[in-house]
């Protein structure tokens, strides 16, 4: 008989159990994780053909609830595509919006009238042509909208997919390299949902002068995927792709993992960690060894303690408003695993570093954001000047640098307010040089984007393709993509 101690018993046992043993015991529904269609076009020799339909649809992403979404050849976000150093790309873009839109190749170095950038829109039932070789070496590269003053919110609905290169050195490296079975996308983006299912852009005035962050965390797409892992050793490809959260991720049960590419590519030698942070746009590649056969969940959590310090007064106000801080990302499922041949190399590859002796010039960026009433009303009233670089909110029809063509400068950014900025410039692999922090884990190797905290200055050095195009301009920007549509960007061509 069943008394009412038991039960009570019972109930709290049932309580305190860890997620990892309520998905095992089936006393959850996880959703499957999804790897997303991988696109390698059609090959001629070198010559790589894609055809992208940048379209609208409808996804199932919340349960019994339809969402409107956008997509890159599917209803939700865009095909992995896939290539090699030194193929030629050829990408046919049809927009079947009813909106403009654009490209951008984030990552790649490429002719600016290639780059997908504000000044590459494609109206609505128009085709545009992008062609370039891929002159990098592997790395982990994506795509996305660009659209003048409209990033955020197409990005937002999903115009965003993973562009893979690889080369001849990474392929002898012998590392998990099987698309879908040992080698993962994980493109990590939070939103907000409206009672309909709809996406829910922005909520207030705030949203757009902190940047879009939403509370629900979606993975390729899908809310809380587990992933069923088959190898013993897997490789994650993991790509920043909100709007404007910054992701401090680890697993739950501390393990550690091996970082092994940033932004650019592989780094020189794999880096031993248990923690990554990864502002919007930027990219790392993890190999994890799962072959305990448990399930460990990678998660958002900030090291309060270490981070209390240089916690700035955005994230302070967001911590007060009730915001989420923290946040289950995903769950690896490894308790039928096989065993892998792969090890992990102690060598990677050999950066061709720019030579500090080589800088012809050096320039100074500083990022600058209106504070007070002036800010508040300016974003209440949909200004788009209200963050600056240099004092200038971004005009497409000014040039604000011009850069000698296969040039060495050295790029100090500065920021002046008190959030966080992610800073890309196109165009261009750089390696970060000096920092108020140790440059250390995906930071050693090459980037396109670099986070730079409130108050601080990063330097970077950068030796520039040889490219050049005096009437085609290229964007730097800070890549919280509402403060990109709203001034902070700006403009140079290379001659």
């Amino acid at each position: 008989m069943l008394t009412r101690r038991r039960f009570v018993q019972s109930i709290l046992a049932f309580a305190i159990l860890p997620k990892q043993l309520l998905q095992a015991k089936g006393f959850l529904s996880p959703n499957a994780f999804q790897v997303p269609p991988l696109e390698l076009g059609r090959r001629s020799g070198k010559d790589v053909y894609f055809d992208l339909d940048i379209q609208s649809g409808v996804s199932q992403i919340l349960p019994n609830v339809s969402t409107k979404t956008w997509g890159i050849n599917q209803p939700f976000l865009g095909v992995t595509l896939r290539a090699n150093k030194g193929d030629s790309i050829h990408v046919n873009v049809t927009n079947n919006l009813h909106k403009t839109t654009t490209l951008h190749w984030h990552g790649i170095k490429l002719p600016a009238k290639a780059d997908g950038g504000p000044h590459q829109p494609i109206k609505p039932a128009q085709k545009w042509l992008s062609e370039f070789d891929i002159i990098q070496p592997a790395a982990s590269l994506w795509y996305h909208s660009h659209q003048m003053h409209k990033t955020g919110e197409q990005v937002y609905q999903g115009l965003a997919g993973m562009f893979i290169i690889d080369d001849d050195i990474s392929k002898n490296l012998s590392l998990p390299s099987e698309y879908g079975v040992d080698d993962f996308p994980v493109i990590i983006q939070d939103k907000d949902f409206n009672q309909d299912g709809s996406f829910k852009y922005f909520s207030d005035f705030r949203d757009k002068l902190m940047g879009k962050k939403g509370e629900t965390i979606l993975v390729n797409g899908v809310i809380s995927p587990v992933l069923k892992a088959r190898k013993s050793m897997i490789r994650l490809r993991i790509l920043n792709g909100s709007n404007a959260r910054i992701y401090h991720l680890n697993f739950d049960d501390k393990r550690m993992f091996h970082i092994i590419a940033s932004d650019g590519g592989l780094l020189e030698k794999p880096v031993m960690a248990h923690s990554i942070k990864l502002a919007p746009a930027e990219r790392a590649e993890i190999l994890v060894d799962i072959s305990d056969g448990k399930m460990p969940i990678l998660r958002h959590k900030m090291h309060m303690q270490k981070s209390a310090n240089r916690m700035s007064g955005m994230m302070m106000m967001q911590s007060i408003q009730g915001k989420k801080q923290e946040f289950d990302i995903f769950q690896i499922d490894a308790r039928s695993v096989s065993t892998s041949d792969k090890k992990i190399p102690d060598n990677l590859v050999k950066h061709d570093n720019p030579s500090v002796r080589s800088i012809s010039k050096k320039r100074v960026f500083k990022l600058q954001m209106q504070m007070g009433p002036q800010l508040m009303f300016g974003a209440m009233s949909g200004s788009t000047d209200l963050l600056k670089i240099n004092g200038k909110s971004m005009n497409i029809n000014r040039i604000d640098e011009v850069v000698k063509a296969g040039s060495v400068e050295l790029w100090e950014i500065e920021n002046t307010s008190m959030m966080p900025h992610p800073f890309h410039i196109h165009n261009v692999q750089f390696k970060i040089v000096t920092r108020q922090s140790k440059i250390k884990g995906h930071e050693l190797g090459f980037k396109d984007v670099v986070l730079v905290r409130p108050h601080e200055t990063v330097q970077v050095l950068i030796k520039f393709p040889q490219f050049s195009d005096a009437k085609t301009p290229y964007m730097y920007h800070c890549h919280i993509l509402e403060h990109e549509d709203h001034g902070m960007m700006g403009q140079f061509v290379v001659v």
